[in-house]
Formats: structure tokens, sequence, C-alpha cells
């Protein structure tokens, strides 16, 4: 291992960078290799691309005869570009996307050819559903599933393949995917934001929940991530004692990009232009190696199919760099973290962003009712919030360095939180003629004075309003964006719905007009959603207390955190918004408790054979060195040995004191993995592994970091910090 440690460092100090030339401007290579309106426009009959346009914007069906001719099409625009297979791109429960490939070779007889593609093919497809994950609603002998066309989301041509991204169900037709529930949220969340948007514009036809999402990534030199068995297999740094420096000088965030990163990222942004992925902004991180970039806005479902395949982009381009991205949330202890900020809004099909203050007293009307509902959203389903950003790797972000804390709460900003207040103040029942003054001129009068940049920045908030949208902070960084925006649009939806049953209801019962009935309904919101609003450091112990008499939740691991998806507020709420039914929802929980499950099993089966194979055996060899330096000592000294030879013999014992906690630790660790794979109810294995399995690591990794500092640099077997993080 010490050979391929410094022969990684000798090719990575050797290698040059390979220089990207951009000879187009962006806005000439975007979209290229995307079946795009544009490109519709070119190949497609004029009811062929009606048809399509309608399903897009109405979700109405593709008839079987049209979608041979968009197929055709499809076809001779990808064989135009040199391409010579096809496939559905899909993104089943793995979180990684899926893709099985086909050539449009067919032979007619008589030992010719021709290439062939048609609407069955384009619409539906069959891969093997027991497979993947799927929570026991597939059988091992029950294998079919099927792949089905999503028109909303356009092909594209990666390679030499024409990539058609689908939805992936079970043949009894429960979802098996990461789009099916999200297309169903976002169909959710358009009609009851639709049914609120006409309250203020009869003109709103239709609402599409927008999302922008920030990746955060770490860039190390290829060679020397295949020297850390840790970073191959789990994406992380299982042990490896902090660089001196590294990033308390504050001097790599937003500072000049290093050559070889620069190279990636030109390159990158090159393959992202061409598939239609509006990246925008690249930048250093806080930590050392640590990166980001992040497109304009786009519609929901479409940007999280951009981020999917971005993120296997990136793993490509980078090999072509000879770099690693690392998605881990916590690659590297000790350095910030990685996430990916969903920032989420809502506007309507007549340009309006219905979370953007206005210049009226309408407009900021109707900006207060999607506002205001999203806050109660929060506060009624601040744990389901939680449980859509758990995973094993979160667990190691969330509340360290830069990230936010497991509490869910919202941040306004000062002037919001007033407005809100002046707004509650307002006396009860309905309004007179002075409040309904105060009202128009005065209380929502406010909220155009609110400018897009009014409200501070809290790093420490999961979720904050930043001027034009909420931003929530606190998703992973490899995480796929379609599970948290899953459960936001539904419970934003499922709000939206209950508001316009109290509003219509006071305007029936009570006679009040429309502004009235919504004043009073979102007043009463205000006073109930108070809790979730918090202003302060989510990181003090003083919230944690705080949090806890509010009722808040604060599940700081995975499987606490995960229980909420099973609960029957969960299951009615999905089942209600026709999001997921029982089963898919029950699926869900098995898949996402089982997968921590391995990763944590995953990760104590690394450090086990990194300690005892590598790290062990390492510090006895150098503690056999220094035994034959004490022999030689004594010799040479004779009685005045201990004058000359104390300091040896002190690393002596303190390595062998080391090697014999980790020896300790490590049979503990598997004692305690055994015990937990012993239990048959998955949940109890998962609190098994995190409660009992997983602190063991902090222990055995605290000595194999000392012994580190200990032996010879010569010697030690694992590529060390210091190399790491540093891009040459």
């Amino acid at each position: 291992m010490a050979t391929l440690r410094f022969e990684a460092l000798k090719e990575t100090l050797n290698r040059k960078s390979v220089i990207v030339t951009e000879t187009e401007r962006r806005s000439v290579l975007f979209g290229e290799n995307v079946f795009n309106q544009a490109t519709m426009l070119q190949y497609l009959t004029k009811d062929a691309y009606n048809s399509v346009m309608d399903a897009i914007n109405n979700g109405a069906k593709i008839d079987r005869q049209i979608a041979d001719q968009i197929a055709s099409a499809m076809k001779e625009w990808s064989l135009s570009k040199g391409v010579t297979h096809y496939t559905h791109w899909f993104q089943p429960l793995t979180g990684a996307t899926a893709e099985k490939h086909d050539a449009f070779f067919e032979t007619i007889g008589d030992g010719h050819g021709i290439e062939k593609f048609g609407g069955g093919q384009l619409v539906q497809q069959e891969p093997d559903a027991s497979s993947f994950p799927h929570g026991g609603i597939r059988n091992t002998f029950e294998a079919r599933g099927y792949t089905a066309w999503d028109p909303s989301s356009p092909a594209f041509i990666y390679g030499t393949t024409l990539c058609i991204p689908t939805v992936f169900v079970a043949y009894t037709g429960e979802a098996l995917d990461y789009k099916t529930p999200l297309l169903r949220a976002l169909h959710a969340v358009d009609q009851a934001a639709t049914g609120i948007a006409k309250y203020f514009d009869k003109n709103v036809k239709k609402v599409n929940a927008s999302l922008g999402w920030e990746q955060e990534y770490f860039l190390i030199d290829k060679a020397l991530v295949e020297s850390r068995p840790d970073l191959v297999m789990t994406g992380r740094t299982l042990l490896g004692h902090s660089s001196a420096k590294g990033q308390q000088l504050d001097d790599h965030y937003f500072g000049s990009i290093p050559t070889r990163a620069l190279n990636f990222m030109k390159d990158l942004e090159v393959e992202c232009m061409l598939l239609g992925i509006p990246v925008k902004t690249r930048h250093n991180e806080v930590a050392p190696n640590q990166f980001e970039l992040a497109p304009i806005y786009e519609e929901t479902n479409l940007a999280v199919d951009h981020n999917s395949l971005l993120m296997d982009i990136m793993e490509k381009v980078a090999a072509r760099h000879h770099l690693k991205v690392l998605l881990h949330e916590k690659p590297f202890a000790g350095v910030n973290g990685s996430g990916k900020h969903n920032n989420w809004s809502l506007g309507t099909d007549t340009g309006v962003n219905l979370l953007s203050p206005g210049k009226t007293p309408m407009s900021n009307l109707q900006f207060l009712t999607f506002f205001i509902n999203t806050i109660k959203a929060i506060n009624e389903y601040e744990e389901l919030m939680r449980a859509g950003i758990a995973s094993a790797s979160n667990d190691h972000r969330l509340g360290a360095n830069e990230a936010p804390p497991a509490i869910m709460s919202v941040f306004i900003g000062e002037q919001l939180t007033s407005v809100l207040k002046d707004l509650e103040g307002v006396t009860d029942g309905k309004l007179s003629p002075k409040e309904k003054t105060d009202l128009k001129l005065n209380v929502v009068g406010k909220i155009p004075e609110i400018l897009l940049d009014n409200t501070d920045r809290n790093r420490t908030s999961p979720f904050a309003f930043t001027g034009n949208k909420f931003e929530f902070r606190a998703v992973g960084s490899k995480a796929n964006c379609a599970n948290p925006m899953t459960i936001l649009n539904t419970i934003v939806a499922k709000q939206l719905v209950d508001f316009k049953k109290e509003v219509d209801l006071l305007i029936d019962k009570k006679s009040l007009k429309k502004d009235e009935a919504i004043f009073n309904v979102l007043r009463e919101y205000i006073k109930t959603s108070k809790d979730i609003l918090f202003e302060g450091n989510g990181y003090g112990k003083d919230w944690e207390k705080e949090a806890k008499k509010r009722g808040l939740s604060n599940n700081k691991t995975t499987p606490q955190a995960l229980k909420v998806k099973i609960s029957k507020k969960t299951l009615d709420l999905f089942e209600k918004m026709s999001v997921m039914n029982k089963i898919e929802a029950e699926a869900r929980y098995e898949i996402e408790i089982e997968e921590y499950v391995m990763h944590i099993q995953i990760e104590g089966r690394v450090l086990g054979d990194i300690a005892r194979n590598h790290i062990i055996p390492t510090a006895i060899k150098y503690q056999n060195m220094l035994i034959n330096n004490v022999s030689g000592l004594k010799n040479l000294y004779g009685n005045d040995f201990k004058k000359y030879g104390k300091e040896q013999m002190d690393i002596i014992e303190k390595i062998s004191e080391h090697i014999g906690v980790i020896n300790m630790k490590v049979n503990e660790m598997i004692d305690e993995r055994r015990k937990a794979n012993a239990l048959g109810n998955l949940e109890k294995k998962a609190i098994g592994y995190c409660e009992k399995v997983k602190p063991l690591f902090d222990q055995i990794r605290y000595n194999c970091d000392e012994l580190e500092l200990l032996v010879d640099d010569e010697l030690w077997p694992l590529t060390k910090y210091r190399e790491l993080l540093f891009i040459r």
C-alpha cells in the first residue's frame, strides 16, 4: 500500500493538465443534443408537435399513430447525429440512473438490415423489476416491470445513444422510481395552486413548481482516490488525521479556481450545454478541493432529471481529466461537507412568481397567501421534511460546519417577521372599515419595500426564504432531488387545498368578501405556525431546548427520521393527494431503511479490513524498527540506555496501546454487527447498526489517526489528507 500511495503521488505530480478550448458560445451549444421544441418543429408534423405540447402542458395522452410519427422523427434526428442505440433512461430507487441500450438495427431477412424505431419502442419497454429495489412490491419470480415515456422531459443524445426519460412502474402499477411520485406531486400542487391563483387572476390556467439546485462536490486526483480503499468502496475517508492546513484560513472560498479543476469545469459545462442543462455558476467552496456549480432555474421535473444526468456526466468528464468527483456529503472529517440546496418556488403560466412580493396590495395579498401557506405546510409536516433528506451519508453532514441542523425550521428575516406580526395583530372577526383601509394601504402595503435580498442569509436554517423563493438547505449532495421535492410539493398542495376550503366556507357561510376571507384565514395560520419560525443560531444548544418546548422533532439519525414515513398521518397525506398509495409509501420506507443498514455494514467491513490488514501491520513494522533501534542503543550505551532511549520506548508503548484498542474495538464491532444482523425486524436492525455498530467507527478511527502521527511517513499505507485535499 505504501508503494501504491507514493506511485499515485508521483503520477499526480508528473501529469500535465488537459487544456480545453472553448470555441463556441454557450448559447450556440445549448440544447444541440436535445429533442426540444426547436428540434421538434423541424422534424415533426404539425399534428405530432401539437400532440407532444398538449401532453407536456396538459398531461394529455398521445395517440399510438402519433407516437409512431414521433418515434420516426426521433430516429431520423438521432441517425443524423451518428446515434446507433436508444435507451429508456429512468431513475430507480438505487439513487443512480439506469439504462439498457438497444440498437436501432434489425434484420429483415436475406442478409439485409434496417434501422427501426417505432412508437411502441418509444412509449414503453419492459426491464426486470425484481432486480431493482422494490420494498417487497415484487417477488423474485415476479420480474415484470415497465418503463413509460415522459414527454415533459425531452429526449437527449449522450455519446451515441438516444436517451428517453421514462417513469418506472411494476406490472401491478406501483411506482418503482423517483419520477412517478414527483410527477403526481407536481400535478397536485399545480391543481391546488391554480385554484388559489384564480382568486387573484382569472386568466391563470397552470402553476409550475420551479427548482434551482446548487451542486456541491469534491474533486480529487483519481490516482490518489484509488490508493484509498475507503474512498473507493464507500465514497468517504473512514480514517485519516486532519491536515495541518485545512479551511481555517478561509482562503479557498471564492478563490482562484485551480487550473486542473477549471479545465474539468469547462469540459463539463460544454457537455451540459449540449444536453440542455443550463449551468450558470461555478466557484470554489469553503473546503479545499470543494467546488459548486448551479444552473438557471427550471420546471421541477426537468430540473431533477438534469441534476441526475449531471451527476453521471461529472463522473465521466472527471475520468477524462484523471480526476474523481466525490458526491458524498462528508468525505473528509474536519472540513465542510457537501449539500445540494434546493431553491423552490411557484410560477403561473401568466409569468408571475407567486413567492415574489409585488407592487400593489392585491399582488402582495397573493404573495402573502402562498408565503404563509408554505410556512403552514412546513409547520404541519416538519418531521416528514426531515425524513425526505435522511440518509446514512447526510447524517454525517447535518449540524456540522456550514450544514443546517436536523431540526426543521423556517427563516424569513426580520422584516417579514415584523410584517407577519402586524398582520396577526388585526382584531378577530370581520374587518372594520378602518382595518380594511389598513389592510389595503398599510399592512399589505409594507411588502413592496421588501427587495429580493432584503432578508439576511442564515446558514444554519434548513428552510429559508431568500427574497422570491424558499431554499431547502438540508438536502444532501448525492441525493436525488425528487425525494424532497415530492414531499415539499405534496404538503404545499395539501395545505393549499385546505386553505381554499376554509376561504370558500367564510365567503359562503359568513358572506365575507374574498379579500377579507383570505386575510382572516391567513391571520389564523400565522398564529398556529409560529413554532416553525426561527431566526437565530440553529447550532446552539439553546435552540435544541427551545425546539423541544415548541414540539418540533429533532431526529438526528436516519432510523429515527424515517419512522414518520409510515405514520398514519403521512400515509393519509400521500393517498389523499394521489401521490403514493400505502403499498408504495411503505415500500419506500423499507428500501431506505435497508439501504441505511447496508451502508453502515459496508463501512464497518471496510474499516475493519483497513484497520487490521493495513494499519496494524504497518504500525507493527515500524514498532519492530524502533525495537531494533532500542536494542542497538542498549548495546551502545549500556547502563546509560535510559538516558538516550526513553523517547523510543514511549513511542513503542503508545503504538502497542493503540494497536490493542484497535483490535479490541474491531472485534467488538464485528460482534455488534452479528447481533444486529440476527434481528429479524428491519427497523430494529437499523437501530442496532446506528446505536451499537456506528459509534465504534469513531473509536477505531481515533486510534488509527493517532498511529498516523507516530508511524514513519514513508511506511504509512494510506494517502494522507494533506495529499488528497490540495489539487496540484
